[in-house]
C-alpha cells in the first residue's frame, strides 16, 4: 500500500463521521479487524463488533478533525485528531495497521483522561 492510499483511508474515516456513513466504516475494515479504543481497554473483535462500536459513536454525533499530518511506516499510519461530541473534545492519536488487501486490520486509539476537554 502506498502512502497516498493510507492517507486516503484516514480521509474516508473522517468523512464517515462527518456523514454518519457506516458503509464507509464497513468497507474500510477487515472482517477480522480489531479496535482498541482507548488502548488498554478490551478490544472490539470482528467486523460486526467494530461496526457496533462505531455506530454507537456516530449516534453520539461524534465528529473528527485532523490536527496534524498523518505519519506512515511499514503497513501502518498514525494520525492526530480531535473527536468532538456532546460537550467534550478529546485529543486522540489513532494507529491503523493494514492487511495485504489494504483493509484496516487493527485500530488502536491513544488517549486518556488528560486528553479530554469539557
Amino acid at each position: 500500500m502506498e502512502t497516498t492510499d493510507k492517507v486516503r483511508v484516514v480521509e474516508k474515516y473522517v468523512e464517515a463521521f462527518a456523514n454518519s456513513d457506516m458503509a464507509i466504516i464497513r468497507q474500510m475494515f477487515a472482517g477480522n479487524a480489531t479496535v482498541e479504543d482507548p488502548v488498554g481497554t478490551p478490544a472490539h473483535e470482528g467486523l460486526e463488533a467494530v461496526c457496533a462500536f462505531y455506530e454507537g459513536a456516530m449516534k453520539m454525533n461524534a465528529t473528527l478533525a485532523l490536527t496534524g499530518t498523518p505519519r506512515c511506516a511499514g503497513n501502518a499510519i498514525a494520525f492526530p485528531f480531535q473527536v468532538k461530541m456532546q460537550n467534550m473534545v478529546i485529543d486522540v492519536i489513532d494507529v491503523f495497521e493494514f492487511n495485504d488487501e489494504g483493509k484496516v486490520a487493527s485500530m488502536k486509539a491513544y488517549w486518556g483522561p488528560e486528553n479530554i476537554q469539557s
